[in-house]
This record gives C-alpha cells, sequence and structure tokens, in this order.
C-alpha cells in the first residue's frame, strides 16, 4: 500500500489594492501644499511638523512645494508621539521612540501644520495636540493629512485631506514613503490576526 503525501501551502496574504500610485500621492502633496499656503496665509510663519514616521516624509514633500510656489524655506519639524499614546502600555516595556524636533524659532505664535499620513480613529492626531502643546503656543493649528479613512473615535477632523478612502473594517491604510519603503503609494491591506 503506498502513501501518497501532499503538500499543502498555506494561503499567501492577498496582494495589497493600490489607492494611489506614485503619481496621484505627487498630485495631491501639490494640492495639498497649495491649500496649506492658502489656509496658512501665506509662508511668512508658517511651521510644518510631521508625525513619526511616514508625516516626516510628507512634511518635507508638501514643505519642499510650498517653498517653490513661495520662493523661499518653509520650516519643518517632527513629532514622535509614542509618549503621548494612550495606549502606551500595550507597547511593551521598551517602545520605540523616534525624533521630536522643533525647526528654528520654535512654534509660539506660528501658524503650525501638523502633517500624517493616515487619519483614522483620531488618538495619534490627539497625541501629537499634546505634545505640541509642550512645546509652546502655536496662533494657529491645522491638521493634514494624506488619506482620511474615516471612524473616527474622538471629534477630531482633518483641515486638508489628499485622498477620502473607505476600505473595509479588517483592513488597514498604508502610505509606502520611498525613504523607509523603497516606492511612494498608498496601499490598502489585510490587518494581520493578533
Amino acid at each position: 500500500m503506498a502513501i501518497i503525501f501532499s503538500a499543502v501551502k498555506p494561503e499567501s496574504p492577498p496582494t495589497p489594492a493600490v489607492l494611489m500610485d506614485a503619481a496621484a500621492v505627487r498630485r495631491a502633496v501639490d494640492r495639498m501644499a497649495h491649500e496649506v499656503l492658502e489656509k496658512a496665509g501665506g509662508a511668512r510663519d508658517l511651521v510644518l511638523m510631521g508625525v513619526q514616521r511616514r508625516g516626516v516624509d510628507l512634511a518635507d514633500m508638501i514643505g519642499a512645494e510650498a517653498a517653490a510656489v513661495e520662493g523661499g524655506p518653509v520650516p519643518t519639524g517632527t513629532l514622535d508621539i509614542t509618549m503621548y499614546r494612550d495606549d502606551l502600555m500595550a507597547l511593551g516595556r521598551l517602545p520605540r521612540v523616534g525624533e521630536t524636533r522643533l525647526p528654528p524659532g520654535g512654534v509660539d505664535g506660528k501658524a503650525v501644520v501638523l502633517v500624517d499620513d493616515v487619519v483614522y480613529t483620531g488618538r495619534t492626531v490627539r497625541a501629537a495636540l499634546n505634545e505640541l502643546m509642550d512645546f509652546g503656543r502655536p496662533a494657529r493649528i491645522l491638521l493634514c493629512v494624506l488619506v482620511d479613512r474615516g471612524e473616527r473615535q474622538m471629534p477630531i477632523q482633518p483641515d486638508i485631506v489628499g485622498r477620502t478612502c473607505q476600505v473595509l473594517p479588517n483592513q488597514r491604510v498604508d502610505v509606502l514613503v520611498p525613504r523607509l519603503d523603497g516606492k511612494l503609494a498608498v496601499v490598502a491591506a489585510a490587518t494581520t490576526p493578533q
């Protein structure tokens, strides 16, 4: 009697769906830069603060476009909200903390634009606002995000949005940037079971 074994391959995760390719992201960033300048009244007292990690890259992209339009540099900085999260204990004993860097001149009296990749529940934005207020008193704060996926848990709404996307509850929206991911895109991927 012969025994036959068949190899059963485990299911591979589905390929992420591309919501925005590189050209679409660049178009959105260009439009967002113009909206930032319009809402802030120009670049005179403007500061862009990118939320770690991918918000930093987007803030740099928006800042470069705004600088090209205005003919001068737009100050940028970074915020790492890790220690301001409301779920800090869930991150474990040694959470990975990134850099927080204020631009020269700080944020006092400035029109500060918080730049993040995706707004979802609103909790990251709440943490970013708390951290930002520890560094000074901006004249105004605007929220600029590449993707708004809805489903807020807090009363927070972006002022400037690259694209609004609805995805299934078991999906996440990932913004890919060249520095970290090797390409520029926005994809929807299935969440990994925990």
